[in-house]
């Protein structure tokens, strides 16, 4: 019997532009400054995120079973995906996540991630969910994750806005395929 697929490493491409940790290990390569910022959720299930905390209790903040709201403070920032092999955004508002991260970057010795791989280990699921985060030792990115980053040309400040950090990128590959 013949092989199904081309090869024995095959996996299903990823199509979403942001990157979420998966049981196991999920290791990228930062190729951004991080943008910081807070988010809630709406009734209609809608991200909102600002550069400053929202004033009182929003309107159409999204409240929990238990009676309770959150707003939350996150980072959002470019990544290469190892795992997807491609280029993401990756939002974080896991504190035990971001405080390793921040310790690693206030680090002379280690300083800021595009110079070193991150890789977070994801185990449990629900309220049970844990998180391990340790940076790889440091080596030079791939000219080809870099070239590509550059191409890209991803707005994160379109996030602020609910808007779509991918924008320009979508109306250039619309413009180069006709």
């Amino acid at each position: 019997m013949t092989n199904f697929f081309p090869n024995e490493d095959y996996k299903l491409p990823v199509s979403s532009n942001y990157m979420r940790f998966l049981e196991g290990e999920n290791t990228f390569r930062v190729l951004s400054s991080a943008i910081v910022g807070w988010e809630y959720w709406t009734t209609d299930n809608k991200p909102v995120r600002s550069q400053e905390p929202p004033e009182g209790i929003p309107d159409n903040i999204k409240y929990e079973k238990d009676g309770k709201y959150r707003i939350n403070h996150f980072w959002a920032f470019v990544v290469w995906n190892y795992e997807a092999r491609k280029i993401q955004i990756l939002q974080l508002t896991q504190k035990s996540i971001m405080e390793v991260i921040e310790g690693l970057v206030k680090n002379p010795k280690w300083g800021h991630p595009q110079g070193y791989d991150i890789t977070i280990t994801r185990s449990g699921s629900g309220f049970d969910t844990k998180y391990s985060t340790i940076p790889n030792p440091k080596e030079p990115i791939d000219d080809f994750i870099l070239s590509e980053n550059e191409e890209m040309k991803i707005n994160l400040d379109a996030l602020y806005a609910n808007g779509d950090p991918f924008a320009n990128n979508e109306a250039k590959k619309r413009h180069s395929t006709h």
